[in-house]
C-alpha cells in the first residue's frame, strides 16, 4: 500500500518552489517534477506546482495553497543561509505546531550524502489538517527528503484525519 492511500478519492497535495532564479525564468526548476512524480506514486492528486521568488512571496503562496485544503504541501528551496532564504520563517508563522523529528530525520539522511545538509533550516509542521514540510532546493536534497517521508506520510495523513491507530 502506498503512502496516504485513502478509501475513495486521492488526497490533494501542493508543491511550492522558492527560487528567485526559477521564478524569473533564468533556469528551469528540477525539483517540482521529482516531487510531483513521487506524490503521484503515493496516490495524491497533485495541484500545479507554484514557483515564487524567495522571500515574502513564499508566505503569500502558502496562504493561498492552504485555502484549497491539501493534505500535504511540500516546499523546495529557500532553506539555506542566504539573506533571502526565508522559506522557514514564512512557513513557521503559518504553522499551528511543528514536528521537529521530521526535520531531524531529513537533515540526518541528507548528511549521509553531503555535510551541507546540516545547513538546512527548514520546518515540518501542521496547519489545520495540512502537513507542510520544507525540503532543500537541490534535486538530490529533495530525493533524500522524500526517502525519509515515504514510510511516514501515510501515518501523518491518517492522524491528521483523526485516526488514532499506531503503525
Amino acid at each position: 500500500m502506498s503512502a496516504c492511500e485513502p478509501l475513495g478519492a486521492p488526497r490533494k497535495a501542493a508543491i511550492l518552489i522558492s527560487s528567485t532564479r526559477a521564478a524569473l525564468g533564468i533556469y528551469e526548476d528540477a525539483s517540482a517534477p521529482i516531487i510531483s512524480d513521487w506524490l503521484q506514486e503515493q496516490n495524491f492528486d497533485v495541484m500545479e506546482p507554484v514557483i515564487v521568488p524567495d522571500g515574502p512571496a513564499v508566505g503569500a503562496a502558502l496562504t493561498g495553497m492552504l485555502l484549497a485544503k491539501p493534505s500535504v504541501i511540500i516546499t523546495s528551496g529557500g532553506t539555506g543561509l542566504s539573506p533571502d532564504d526565508t522559506t522557514p520563517e514564512e512557513t513557521e508563522k503559518l504553522l499551528n505546531f511543528t514536528v521537529p523529528g521530521i526535520m531531524e530525520a531529513l537533515r540526518a539522511a541528507g548528511r549521509e550524502n553531503t555535510p551541507m545538509a546540516a545547513l538546512s533550516r527548514g520546518h515540518a509542521g501542521v496547519t489545520g489538517a495540512t502537513f507542510i514540510v520544507n525540503l532543500p532546493g537541490s534535486p538530490s536534497g529533495v530525493m533524500d527528503g522524500l526517502s525519509v517521508l515515504t514510510p511516514l506520510l501515510t501515518h501523518i495523513c491518517e492522524q491528521l484525519e483523526g485516526s488514532h491507530a499506531h503503525h
